[in-house]
């Protein structure tokens, strides 16, 4: 309901590896200089370069376009997923489709950079409180609707994102206790008293 134009209903289609992807550039190639090169001659071509799938999963991949498309199409899950994820963990591959992405338009070069600027700040430091201040500033001159929406909830509770970026001390064991101890009252759907749910807490 809130997109502007159909076309941003369209999904990225999710292909999986195939045995013709080795010699993806070579039938592109080959299809440039011959757009009515018949795919059983390909298929001979590229089984003598070492191809071994059979002829209807190369007749597949032509037909999905993925000889010609210049890039893989990723899904925005995924390229979230790549965004959020620590640079030294990424394989080089996923480096260089995160960087081919991400400079493909102003707003993804903005979006890229906001995260990596803000994933700074989650390491507690004393000055990462006037760090969030500047980082908000920043992000608010940008128009990323969905950058907007994340800052209004910092701004909801600011007071507490601002001690865990400045504090090293945080209350995880707590909320883990209490986590685990709402588990094990649900598991008995309210069915025992207090008495046993001390009785399984003291045991776990």
């Amino acid at each position: 309901a809130r997109i502007d134009k159909p076309e941003r209903m369209r999904r990225a289609p999710q292909y999986r590896p195939t045995l013709v992807d080795p010699h993806r550039e070579y039938l592109r190639q080959r299809r440039a200089e011959d757009p009515a090169v018949p795919v059983l001659q390909l298929l001979g071509e590229i089984r003598e370069r070492g191809h071994t799938g059979s002829q209807n999963l190369l007749y597949r991949y032509i037909a999905q376009g993925r000889v010609e498309n210049d890039r893989p199409a990723i899904s925005p899950r995924s390229l979230s997923r790549l965004l959020l994820s620590r640079p030294d963990t990424l394989r080089t591959d996923q480096e260089e489709l995160l960087h081919k992405t991400t400079s493909a338009c102003p707003e993804m070069t903005r979006l890229a950079s906001l995260v990596r600027t803000f994933a700074q700040l989650l390491t507690p430091a004393d000055g990462n409180g006037g760090r969030l201040e500047e980082w908000i500033n920043t992000a608010e001159e940008v128009n990323l609707p969905h950058i907007h929406s994340f800052i209004r909830g910092l701004r909801l509770d600011q007071d507490a994102v601002r001690a865990a970026l400045t504090s090293e001390h945080h209350n995880g064991g707590t909320e883990g206790v209490n986590t685990k101890t709402k588990l094990i009252k649900r598991q008995m759907y309210g069915r025992a008293g207090f008495h046993l749910l001390r009785h399984r807490i003291l045991l776990q």
